[in-house]
């Protein structure tokens, strides 16, 4: 049997990170370690929103072919969790980091030792807390022929203002463009990087064709499809830069993330081009318009992921926009699934 064959016969898993904000333990071991100005501990990196049992039900309904879901915890659980569930495997921070790394309030080092996490299959999706399913979906909408399902898209980055001027992205692209050439990628695949599944963010390659290197690649805030091998090589190739960021607690400006992986599969060619909407993300803010289409995005199933993104807004927004999207959700996810006590 080819390698290609074993990968095919590989079991997909689900992999999500969960924090739970309100947990009086994790605050007083947070508040322990006061973070430096260059660091990012807004509200919404921490926020619950109490809609997880959607993202559980969503998974039962939509995605009853995954193997196996790894749930990434500090240690707290959400109270309605069935831990008996046979696909369910919790996963504590001490469970696969190493000691040196903790305790973290940073999800960058998180994703970047992903691959370490005992019992994971090589082909695994990475979920944040805030990416939902919501229509069926199939194996081959995140894996095909053995290989991540993606959109292939050049991008400029600029610094993400609402973010206080971070730059993952310009981080990552800067270790893609140190072991990858853009013209050689492109000729090597042009079938991957001029598909027409992109759609119309097709022309934002075609404008940037004209680079002399990787401009930046468009990250798409979805699930994230992976293989296994692929830290491996990344942590091999760049142990210094990922163990920087992996001895910051909190966020910062310059972290790497799992964004180096997704940029080296497809600078390598390892991918299967997809469909770029194949979900929308929606930045949920004071704004009423945000809400309201995304409400209506869910409800009327437009797509097969959507992702609610935390925006500013005040405890009296979060709470009334907490409960707009939990009533969106039960509109099409009512019963309890069998992740639920």
């Amino acid at each position: 049997m080819t390698s290609k064959n074993v990968l095919e016969n590989l079991p997909i898993d689900f992999v999500i990170l969960w924090v739970d904000g309100n947990d009086p333990k994790w605050q007083k071991e947070k508040n322990k370690y006061i973070p430096g100005q260059q660091t990012d501990t807004r509200p919404q990196r921490y926020r619950d929103w109490d809609n997880l049992q959607y993202w559980f039900r969503g998974v039962e309904k939509f995605a009853p072919w995954v193997h196996k879901i790894f749930f990434i915890t500090w240690g707290h659980l959400p109270p309605w969790l069935n831990t008996d569930h046979p696909k369910l495997v919790i996963v504590k921070h001490t469970d696969y980091m190493p000691d040196c790394y903790l305790p973290t309030f940073n999800s960058q080092p998180l994703e970047l030792n992903l691959h370490k996490i005992k019992g994971l299959s090589e082909q695994f999706v990475y979920f944040n807390d805030d990416m939902f399913l919501i229509n069926e979906t199939k194996e081959t909408d995140f894996f095909k022929n053995g290989l991540p399902c993606d959109s292939a898209v050049l991008s400029v980055h600029c610094p993400e203002i609402n973010a206080g001027f971070n730059y993952y992205p310009q981080q990552a692209i800067q270790i893609t463009n140190k072991y990858f050439n853009m013209h050689q990628v492109i000729r090597k695949n042009p079938g991957k990087w001029f598909n027409l599944k992109y759609g119309k963010d097709l022309l934002r390659t075609l404008y940037l064709l004209p680079c002399p290197r990787f401009p930046g690649i468009l990250q798409y805030h979805l699930p994230s499809s992976f293989l296994k091998s692929t830290f491996d090589i990344i942590w091999e190739m760049e142990p210094d830069l990922l163990q920087e960021t992996c001895n910051n607690r909190f966020r910062t400006k310059l972290d790497y993330n799992q964004w180096v992986m997704r940029n080296w599969q497809l600078a390598s060619g390892n991918f299967v081009p997809r469909k770029a909407n194949i979900g929308k993300t929606f930045f949920i803010e004071k704004d009423r318009d945000s809400i309201q289409d995304c409400v209506a995005y869910i409800k009327k199933q437009r797509g097969k992921i959507v992702v609610l993104n935390d925006g500013e807004m005040t405890q009296k927004d979060f709470l009334k926009n907490k409960n707009i999207v939990i009533n969106a959700f039960n509109h099409i996810l009512p019963k309890k699934s069998l992740f639920e006590k």
